[in-house]
């Protein structure tokens, strides 16, 4: 039976460390600022929100808040990040996604300065990252990464394979999995044999957005397992993508949802924001 990676606890030693470097750079006299803008009011995105400002409110960062309807015109948006993009007290800018179906989501993401990024989305940042240049990094691939070095699980040499190939988690966590050393594989719907490709891994990371969808079947014993996924079952309760009950007895390390991945997410967003000063 494995361990459970505490993705909750993790995160809050990230944040502490974090409260500090903000208090360092408060005494050289630098302020972090992040810039959030909400275009109309999705519960979900909603929820997001209030609690990246909650996190930044803890570690000392400065947030804006811009809340547009969902009516809004693209340009109105586009305009906005223009202003934010100009503003030296602003250091970094985040529009939550999704947006309304009539904005472009590629042209509002480009929009954003790549310095002030700290969602990692620019394609000058996953520019960067493809080529192993320095640059703001995809805040939940990333916050996998930490989950696993700060949990000891050796990358380098491992045979990984990543479901999901989406630019916000798959993507990325490939490349960043390759910048550890370890030997990727992506793996997606339109795999042929998904068990027999999953079931090599050592390192399994699950971003395929179908709840409980990855059984035993899919898991080598004594593998990681890393669920990205977040759904709400018939009772309402969140699970995974990861069969939970199903995996944990054969697998050596398993994130739960929730308290897993999750945490993680905004923990990067805030390394992001502090990033951007030094």
């Amino acid at each position: 039976m494995g361990k459970i990676i505490d993705g909750k606890k993790i995160s809050e030693q990230m944040k502490e460390e974090l409260k500090d470097k903000v208090e360092k750079l408060k005494a050289q006299g630098k302020k972090v600022t992040l810039a959030v803008v909400q275009v109309g009011d999705d519960p979900a995105s909603s929820v997001y929100v209030n609690n990246k400002k909650k996190t930044c409110a803890y570690i000392g960062i400065g947030s804006l808040s811009y809340e547009l309807s969902k009516e809004a015109k693209e340009e109105e948006l586009l305009s906005l990040i223009e202003e934010l993009n100009g503003r030296e007290d602003v250091n970094g800018i985040l529009v939550q996604l999704p947006l309304p179906p009539h904005m472009d989501e590629q042209k509002v993401i480009g929009a954003i300065s790549p310095k002030k990024d700290v969602d990692g989305f620019h394609p000058f940042n996953v520019g960067a990252l493809s080529i192993g240049q320095k640059g703001f990094v995809s805040c939940t691939p990333a916050g996998i990464i930490e989950l696993l070095k700060r949990s000891c699980i050796e990358i380098e040499g491992k045979e990984c394979v990543v479901i999901g190939r989406s630019n916000i988690v798959g993507k990325p966590m490939a490349l960043l999995l390759l910048r550890e050393n370890g030997t990727v594989t992506i793996a997606h719907s339109k795999t042929k044999n998904l068990k027999e490709i999953a079931k090599r891994a050592d390192i399994l990371i699950v971003a395929v957005g179908k709840a409980k969808m990855i059984t035993k079947e899919y898991v080598k014993e004594g593998a990681v397992v890393i669920d990205v996924g977040i759904h709400r079952n018939e009772q309402n309760k969140l699970c995974g993508d990861v069969d939970y009950e199903d995996v944990f007895p054969i697998c050596s390390a398993l994130t739960p949802v929730p308290g897993g991945v999750g945490p993680m997410t905004i923990a990067m967003l805030m390394n992001n924001c502090v990033e951007s000063v030094l």
